[in-house]
């Protein structure tokens, strides 16, 4: 099946994603899976553009920026990254072990840049960093949790739309 450059489906779904972030509460939101989407579903500078841009536009109107904001965008380039290795795949378990790795990596990141962050309430050291990775131990489980239902939300709607509206968006899934 020829590899289809404009994929306004997977576009259509990654802005409405997005748009979602605006009822995002405590740590659940649909950025992570969204990331994880766009790198499985479209291609190059959009992949890695279009989750970017939206935090960057719904973000001053969630609270604006913090010193680990570097941290949770490179969180997201990275869950970008992760999903592009889902670009030939529609199994269940290779998505969802892919937004397990996504939360971890995101969990790790932007706590790190929170520790890091001057005159936070952690000091500079192994014990004050193992000490903010156990308070945010709680906003984890949101996000893990948030990262499996979008992360289903996503794919299940572009698997079944890509089969009903938008054929020229399906996944040519390799065959053994």
């Amino acid at each position: 099946m020829q590899e289809n450059s404009a994929r306004p489906l997977a576009i259509g779904l990654t802005v409405l994603g997005g748009l979602a972030r605006f009822a995002q509460n405590l740590n659940f939101a649909p950025v992570g899976a969204l990331s994880l989407f766009a790198g499985a579903r479209l291609r190059g500078w959009q992949a890695y553009l279009l989750p970017i841009a939206l935090m960057a536009v719904t973000d001053p109107f969630r609270g604006g920026y913090s010193f680990a904001t570097p941290f949770i965008y490179a969180s997201f380039l990275i869950n970008v990254w992760i999903g592009s290795r889902l670009r030939g795949t529609e199994s269940p378990k290779w998505i969802g072990g892919a937004a397990l790795v996504g939360s971890a990596q995101f969990f790790l990141l932007s706590n790190f840049g929170t520790w890091l962050a001057p005159g936070f309430a952690y000091s500079h050291t192994p014990a004050g960093l193992m000490a903010c990775y156990i308070a945010a131990i709680p906003f984890f489980r949101n996000t893990l949790v948030s990262d499996l239902l979008f992360t289903a939300v996503f794919f299940g709607l572009h698997a079944v739309l890509s089969r009903t509206v938008a054929r020229s968006e399906r996944v040519a899934v390799a065959t053994a």
